[in-house]
């Protein structure tokens, strides 16, 4: 009977965080609607054969962006699946969010629990799904990336330790795709947890009896979760140089920093951007008190906990640190950390470190007081979370809303192209216009990355294709490729091109580039790799 019950308490306790998903619309906060729009451009290029999508026909007003090339696509790829499967777009996306929150939890447990106790590794997990940031990004931001990224560290780390304890290179595929969602899940976050990774993979190759092997197996998880998600980070990094990428963000950091006072407790709300909470919870900031003593007590009993308690220390004390405006010297000097855009989102490093650091300070409590002990923790944590559960209201908007022609880019300009302005003011009049000159026209096809017109030109005529430039674009006439006008202060950053009289056939066409092809086949061909080493095993033990 009471194993019941335990597992009925830790079912609600998976579930309460879940409340704002089961209402009815999509939940009011700062990205939800973007997020859902963009979600829906992701999946109309699926349908249409783009198994990498980069293109948003429908934003930015009709005229197209390429925001997809550099949003994480892991939220999206899962969206679209479930939205496949007869969900609606908004359903799809509280189901991702739902998963997000609930996964993280499961996974940090599996990993702690593979050196910890059961309720060491439980209050873990508990710290991890409770944090006051992680309703921040589920109530208050709406933050898909951020909410999913939480999924794939602890089962990196699962993967890590496994092969450390086993020596076994069956974790190695495995923890290298988890990887890779990491990194596909937000860019930003993955790149802030890649030091404690790092860190995590060489704490354990101190205690591992055969070095070379772990060395070896841990290189290869972490190359292998640079290939498989090559296809998106590669791109991005590169051809972000085409972007308002760095004139949008520059000093966008300034007014984020937020006040020590404000880290320690502030009061639930459901202000724009740095004004909600910041705290990291109070039983968050327990544990980071406390794990001092933690470490010279694991120092005392020679357990090598010590050097991993420090560690976690350090690290939440830096990502303390670097939200403080004290910092702006060290983000003025780093430009790298320009990228993360807010100083706040180090709220993510905190969320995590401070959940593993609380685990394994409560792995001290005898196991007589630990049951009890666990009890009363969950009971405050759930009073401390009462007023996180619910958005400030909810959009009840039509499907149709998200999968037709959508007024924004759902970013702040940062992905515009440098010869675009950052948004575009209206719609355009139609997919294909006369500037100047006599030509009739007449549209074919179109899809999200082609589109096809039949014209008839009295005399040379000036065209415009109310699509965005962006690196890929070509427009052949006839099969012959057209020179794209696309610096015309008339029409900045939208695609122009002249003929000369004649009938022809126009097509218009966003293909990949050499830098993305070359990515897309450095990661297709690890994930054939893959596939056929698992074929090659399957066959091997049944033949």
């Amino acid at each position: 009977m009471k194993k019941y019950l335990v597992i009925f308490f830790i079912f609600i306790l998976l579930l309460l965080p879940l409340i704002s998903l089961f209402h009815s619309g999509l939940p009011h906060t700062h990205d939800g609607q973007d997020h859902v729009a963009r979600i829906a451009n992701f999946y109309q290029n699926l349908s249409e054969g783009n198994i990498i999508p980069r293109w948003g026909a429908n934003l930015n007003w009709g005229y197209g962006h390429p925001i997809l090339e550099f949003l994480y696509p892991a939220p999206s790829y899962f969206a679209s699946f479930f939205h496949f499967f007869g969900f609606s777009f908004v359903d799809s996306i509280k189901i991702v969010f739902g998963l997000g929150m609930v996964l993280s939890g499961v996974f940090m447990y599996l990993w702690l629990s593979s050196f910890l106790a059961v309720e060491a590794s439980l209050v873990g997990a508990v710290l991890y799904m409770y944090a006051p940031y992680r309703f921040i990004d589920l109530n208050v931001r709406g933050a898909i990336g951020e909410n999913f990224v939480f999924i794939w560290l602890p089962l990196v780390l699962y993967f890590i330790y496994k092969l450390y304890k086993t020596k076994k290179i069956s974790f190695i595929i495995p923890g290298g795709i988890a990887l890779a969602l990491l990194i596909l899940s937000h860019n930003a976050i993955s790149l802030m947890f890649l030091p404690f990774i790092i860190f995590y993979g060489i704490y354990l190759s101190s205690r591992s009896k055969n070095l070379k092997f772990y060395f070896l197996g841990f290189t290869f998880l972490i190359l292998l979760g640079f290939i498989l998600s090559a296809f998106f980070w590669f791109p991005a990094l590169v051809e972000g140089k085409y972007t308002l990428r760095n004139i949008v963000t520059a000093g966008g950091y300034l007014d984020k920093f937020v006040n020590l006072n404000n880290l320690i407790y502030g009061k639930w709300n459901y202000g724009i951007s740095g004004k909600f909470m910041v705290q990291l919870g109070l039983t968050h900031w327990l544990g980071f008190i406390a794990s001092p003593f933690a470490a010279i007590y694991f120092f005392r009993k020679r357990n090598k906990l010590w050097i991993f308690t420090l560690a976690l220390f350090i690290y939440i004390l830096t990502a303390i640190l670097l939200m403080l405006p004290e910092s702006n010297f060290i983000w003025s000097r780093v430009p790298i950390l320009q990228n993360f855009q807010f100083p706040w989102r180090f709220l993510a490093a905190t969320t995590f470190a401070t959940a593993v650091l609380g685990a394994v300070i409560f792995s001290t409590v005898p196991k007589k007081f630990s049951k009890y002990l666990f009890i009363a923790f969950c009971l405050l944590i759930l009073f401390l979370s009462k007023d996180y559960f619910y958005p400030k209201a909810y959009l009840q908007k039509p499907e149709t809303f998200y999968t037709g022609v959508y007024n924004g880019t759902t970013d702040t300009g940062e992905s515009a192209p440098i010869w675009s302005i950052r948004f575009m003011e209206k719609r355009p009049k139609a997919h294909l216009e006369v500037i100047d000159g006599n030509a009739s026209k007449k549209e074919i096809k179109r899809t999200s990355t082609y589109h096809e017109y039949l014209v008839s030109v009295k005399n040379r005529t000036l065209f415009s294709e109310n699509t965005l430039y962006f690196p890929g674009w070509e427009i052949r006439a006839n099969d012959k490729s057209l020179q794209i006008q696309y610096q015309n202060m008339a029409y900045r950053g939208i695609m122009l091109f002249s003929l000369d009289s004649g009938d022809y056939k126009i097509k218009v066409q966003y293909k990949e580039t050499k830098l993305r092809a070359f990515a897309d086949a450095i990661s297709i061909v690890a994930i054939f790799n893959i596939l056929g080493f698992y074929l090659f095993k399957f066959v091997k033990k049944r033949f």
